[in-house]
């Protein structure tokens, strides 16, 4: 009876002790006087909103409503206290002047376990800054001037293939047609590789590309696990990227890199650079550590490019055409600029035509705006720190900061009418008003999009192609408002975009 009663007596302590640590954790931001709604005693505040909203708009929400209430507001992902920004202010601390202490992501990176992991968007500390610097120069205008006729061609057939899509039906779902175009382009220049997307919808690169954003290795529970404490998921050895993804693209590269080896091949794209870095040695905190990059890590950054390259380029140009169906004003106008811009330039599409276009970059900006991609941004404290002029709002050590991007391009204060698509908010008088601080679809600061320059080309390049050649409309399958796909952490269309296209 004795021992019954010692075992009943550990239980209830252990019981009341997890009850002291929860609630002990879940009024973390009341006991500091920062507000914060009430959290769930297990998923906190956000992931049970996000069964019936995506989580950009769970982000937004609580934007929305602690706006002016101070620097930042607190919530919390299951048990841990995180940070969203409220202010210009602020935002520019994090992202730019204070970037020192919030330079690292926070993200799971596991090389040893997960090599794709490894990949400059999430890797940290000094492993990113050399990865950073090594990898710019693939970026820079001289180098999107190399990889530009690779885009014109891959770019001319997407015309023929629209024009095959065409005598099949008039309406044409026009968002994954989009994806098979920055597909073959990414494919081209990340792997010289030809990958026929637009002629086989079902080529194994679009494959790998969708299955990208639909496998997941482990449930919802590990998931959120990896998210909200990557520490311990790299410690417990967990893996994220599913087999099959991380061994295509290990099988590619490593073909791709004993081809041009053997072969003495040299091209102008991302993963000869790559090569480059694998003959020299590589510093870490100024130590050598007498090797270049491995397979692995090789593979771990064409990957990113990949991801990165298609999917945003795509998606951007999608809510583009849309909005230009439900717009012919607007439609018309672009098109006359390209007309004029191409017919400057004797008739050609060159890398000066295509930056030449003032309303272009308008319409592109506004696209983004309304519909950023990436609607969030993250970044962790790597110590603790004062909020200049309030002293009550810290964020400590080893804090997640979130930045609501989708929150402060929808902000009506910042941009009126939020919901309203209208490229003059982007004109050169506009422009002037307004802190550039408010229009972070790349980011900003010295983690922005390394790719920024790549993506834009290949959507003027799209846009300047097929607005010469074809009419968007709305039709009765185009859907109106969008529905956002709320199981996606990406700004992305539930149902895909339905337009009417006719040939010029």
């Amino acid at each position: 009876m004795a021992v019954t009663e010692v075992l009943l007596g550990l239980l209830a302590a252990v019981i009341a002790i997890a009850l002291y640590i929860t609630r002990r954790n879940l009024t973390y931001w009341k006991r500091r006087g920062i507000p914060c709604d009430e959290p769930h005693w297990l998923y906190g505040n956000l992931n049970g909103v996000t069964k019936t909203i995506s989580l950009a708009e769970a982000f937004a929400r609580v934007y929305r409503r602690y706006l002016g209430t101070g620097p930042f507001c607190g919530f919390y992902t299951l048990q841990k206290p995180c940070v969203l920004v409220l202010t210009p202010e602020l935002t520019k601390q994090v992202l730019i002047k204070d970037f020192a202490n919030f330079s690292d992501r926070g993200l799971y990176t596991n090389e040893e376990d997960d090599p794709l992991t490894g990949h400059l968007f999430a890797l940290s500390g000094q492993k990113w800054r050399f990865m950073r610097n090594k990898l710019s120069p693939t970026f820079t205008s001289g180098q999107m001037k190399f990889m530009f006729p690779t885009v014109l061609s891959v770019a001319e057939n997407f015309v023929d293939t629209i024009q095959a899509e065409l005598e099949k039906n008039e309406v044409i779902e026009i968002k994954d047609l989009l994806a098979r175009f920055t597909t073959d382009v990414i494919g081209s220049c990340a792997f010289g590789i030809e990958c026929n997307s637009l002629k086989n919808p079902d080529a194994i690169f679009r494959d790998m590309g969708r299955r990208i954003f639909t496998d997941r290795r482990h449930g919802e529970l590990v998931n959120t696990l990896i998210s909200v404490a990557p520490g311990l998921a790299r410690k417990l050895h967990v893996r994220f990227v599913p087999d099959a993804i991380a061994n295509f693209f290990t099988k590619i590269v490593r073909e791709a890199v004993d081809y041009r080896e053997k072969n003495q091949v040299q091209r102008k794209d991302f993963l000869n650079l790559l090569m480059e870095l694998n003959k020299g040695n590589l510093k870490f905190e100024d130590k050598t550590d007498g090797r270049g990059l491995s397979i692995d890590e090789m593979t771990a950054q064409v990957f990113v490019f990949f991801v990165a390259g298609f999917e945003t380029s795509s998606t951007t140009l999608a809510f583009l055409l849309y909005e230009l169906a439900l717009n012919p004003d607007m439609q018309q106008r672009l098109r006359e600029e390209i007309i004029e811009a191409v017919g400057q330039h004797d008739g050609k599409v060159t890398y000066e035509c295509i930056n030449s276009m003032p309303y272009m970059k308008q319409v592109i900006s506004e696209t983004l705006r309304k519909y950023p991609v990436l609607p969030n941004l993250q970044r962790e404290a790597l110590a603790d720190y004062v909020v200049p002029g309030h002293p009550k709002y810290v964020i400590e050590k080893g804090a997640t900061v979130f930045i609501s991007v989708m929150g402060i391009h929808h902000n009506p204060d910042i941009y009126p009418d939020p919901q309203r698509f209208d490229p003059e908010r982007f004109s050169p008088e506009a422009l002037k008003t307004r802190d550039t601080i408010n229009w972070l679809p790349f980011g900003d600061g010295p983690r922005n999009c390394i790719g920024l320059r790549f993506g834009q080309m290949q959507i003027r390049v799209a846009l300047t192609y097929l607005l010469q050649n074809f009419v968007f409309m709305q039709s009765g399958l185009t859907e109106v408002p969008l529905k956002l796909n709320i199981k996606q952490f990406l700004n992305s269309s539930e149902n895909g975009i339905h337009l009417k296209v006719e040939r010029i």
